[in-house]
């Protein structure tokens, strides 16, 4: 996990920890305690991934070892086929899943640098600082909807890359990817759809 990925994500996990009224106003020792809820709230995801992926080893265990004795019975090739097929494309999830959940070690070291800090803190302090007027120039985008009406972790999602695009200078297309990241670990189907939909419109009003 790359140090702006992990401050995208704790900031959006710090955002959810802060009401967005538009009207707040926070210090310092604020911050750093939202920032130390929310590391605290991503290292426990961590940990519960961890968990669900040995779970989910162990029952691709037993399907190849039902494929197997399914091998030895009357069933059809094809049967056993697809059932380790099915095996194998849950494996490579797991090992996907594993792959990402094991750079946590060095998740918590990271938080640690003063970089990584400031970074959340500014994106932090940018949403809540500008959140009307932010929130004013993505609902020009929205197509027929209102962000209010979003779940709080896709607006914030929105907020986060309406951040980096317009406050940060980060390119577009860094900035697009990074909130269709967060999007698919955060958000339900119809959330990413969304997002994908306004990250799109945010891109063609940017490159006007």
């Amino acid at each position: 996990m790359h140090n702006r990925s992990l401050s995208r994500e704790l900031s959006l996990l710090s955002l959810g920890l802060i009401k967005d009224t538009g009207d707040l106003e926070l210090n310092k020792i604020q911050i750093d305690e939202i920032f130390e809820s929310a590391l605290d709230s991503l290292i426990n995801h961590c940990r519960d991934e961890l968990d669900n992926c040995e779970a989910d080893l162990e029952n691709v265990s037993q399907h190849i070892l039902d494929s197997e004795l399914k091998e030895g019975s009357n069933s059809s090739f094809a049967n056993v086929r697809d059932e380790l097929k099915k095996a194998l494309y849950k494996m490579e999830s797991v090992m996907n899943s594993l792959s990402v959940t094991l750079d946590f070690p060095k998740l918590i070291v990271s938080s640690n640098q003063n970089d990584i800090r400031e970074d959340v803190n500014h994106r932090i302090i940018s949403v809540v600082n500008n959140l009307k007027s932010i929130d004013s120039e993505i609902d020009k985008v929205m197509d027929g909807w209102r962000l209010k009406r979003l779940p709080r972790v896709d607006r914030d999602i929105l907020r986060l890359a309406y951040v980096d695009i317009n406050f940060l200078d980060t390119p577009l297309a860094v900035a697009c990817n990074e909130a269709v990241n967060l999007a698919n670990k955060y958000c339900d189907t119809q959330g990413r759809k969304m997002i994908n939909g306004v990250l799109r419109r945010l891109q063609r009003v940017k490159v006007k």
